[in-house]
């Protein structure tokens, strides 16, 4: 079957569905990705109040990832049977009221609960969004449509780094909590409740579903990327194939090396930016801190739209995770031996850079191996043994600083770990283009 090119299906209509689509998405994931990683900030305070230790704070920042691994292929085959737009409402709705109950933590022991059920609440979101984008948007034009999607990250850390800061800051005493960063936590948990029902209101499940498009506009496109699956992907593979097929397993292993990089940046750059008190005799308010934090995200969203846009030009992918994960390898091995804050964000930039220009583009990858049922599987399998990673990224990292007091080590497990992903994406290249 011959792929009618976009053209055909009328350019328009994808215009349309990414003016209707996207502006919803991208404030989602914002809203996911800050509860997910406010903990984050919270530790600047909160782990002397609960008496956790760097190891012990690592471990419940990374007991998210658990509940999130055990879930997330069967809740992206739900979202694939039942819609998105049931799905992820629900995923939203219980996710913030989990990430509001955060508030309420007095230990280390509620405090690995709750991120346990933070994770099994938010299973499926980000997996199920992907799948989500292949229902909408051709194959030639998802690595920029993701890039735009994930814009919300770096967007989450540029807002949410000085926001987060400031509600603990002022929080204490506020609705009666004792700490700022238990009001922050129950603040920053209730949008993503409210924007559950937006989502139960607003969201069609296919383009067929949208009020907004015309019953030509809509079977157009459908026809385009039904025929696009038919011509790329062949016919539909069974959940169990897509789960074992090596490809995606090597995926697998790609996606935890980019991923171990963004969380260490996640839970610990806070950190890091404290630290330069004691290293550079430099002090920073919370506020400041999160202002600093911030810098680093503003240049990646930036790096990562452009990327994203020059691999879909050029229609090259595996290069181009590669060269970005390397690029982000050295900015982090080149920080551990700078003599000045300044110098140290920069090269922490030139790491968030390489990071977030891979992701966008690395995410072509499994859609262009498989669709339907096999693609829900096989994308939130990619995704949850990626995101592994984001519980061994504040454990290891944690554990390594409470052993040799410096975060040194864990930074050049971060550096090998992303030099090995870009190495494995270069070997997943297909023989023949």
């Amino acid at each position: 079957m011959r792929v009618p090119d976009v053209t055909e299906v009328d350019r328009r209509v994808v215009r349309k569905a990414a003016r209707r689509l996207l502006p919803l998405l991208v404030l989602l994931y914002l809203v996911n990705y800050l509860d997910r990683v406010n903990v984050g900030f919270a530790a600047l305070t909160m782990n002397a109040d609960l008496g956790l230790s760097s190891a012990a704070y690592g471990l419940g920042a990374g007991l998210f990832f658990i509940g999130y691994f055990v879930f997330e292929v069967p809740s992206n085959i739900v979202l694939h049977r039942v819609g998105a737009r049931l799905w992820i409402a629900r995923i939203m709705i219980t996710w913030g009221l989990v990430a509001s109950a955060t508030a309420f933590v007095q230990g280390e022991v509620s405090f690995y609960a709750v991120r346990v059920l933070l994770g099994v609440a938010e299973a499926g979101f980000f997996p199920g969004v992907l799948l989500y984008l292949t229902y909408w948007f051709p194959r030639p034009e998802r690595a920029r449509i993701v890039a735009l999607t994930f814009l919300a990250v770096p967007l989450s850390s540029v807002i949410g780094s000085p926001l987060s800061t400031l509600l603990i800051q002022h929080g204490e005493g506020l609705l009666g909590f004792d700490a700022g960063w238990r009001f922050m936590f129950f603040v920053e948990g209730l949008p993503a409740v409210v924007l559950g029902v937006v989502v139960l209101l607003l969201l069609p499940d296919r383009p067929t579903r949208a009020r907004w498009l015309t019953p030509a506009e809509a079977t157009a496109l459908e026809a385009h990327l039904a025929a696009e699956d038919a011509e790329t992907v062949g016919r539909e593979v069974p959940t169990r194939q897509a789960l074992t097929d090596p490809r995606v397993l090597a995926l697998s292993g790609v996606y935890f090396g980019i991923v171990f990089g963004l969380y260490v940046l996640a839970f610990f750059l806070p950190q890091v930016v404290r630290g330069f008190q004691e290293q550079f005799g430099t002090t920073f308010s919370l506020l400041q801190v999160g202002l600093v934090t911030a810098v680093p995200y503003v240049f990646a969203a930036v790096a990562m739209v452009l990327w994203a846009r020059h691999s879909d030009r050029t229609g090259e992918r595996e290069g181009h995770v590669a060269v970005a994960v390397f690029v982000g390898a050295a900015g982090i091995a080149a920080a551990l031996y700078m003599d000045s804050p300044l110098a140290v964000m920069a090269c922490i930039t030139v790491c968030a850079v390489g990071i977030f220009a891979a992701i966008p583009v690395f995410w072509t990858l499994p859609t262009r191996l498989l669709t339907g049922v096999g693609a829900a599987a096989g994308i939130a399998l990619v995704n949850s043994f990626g995101n592994l990673a984001g519980f061994a990224a504040p454990y290891v990292t944690g554990w390594l600083e409470d052993l040799t007091g410096s975060f040194r080590t864990g930074m050049w497990v971060v550096a090998v770990l992303m030099v090995a992903a870009g190495l494995v994406a270069l070997r997943s290249r297909p023989a023949q283009r």
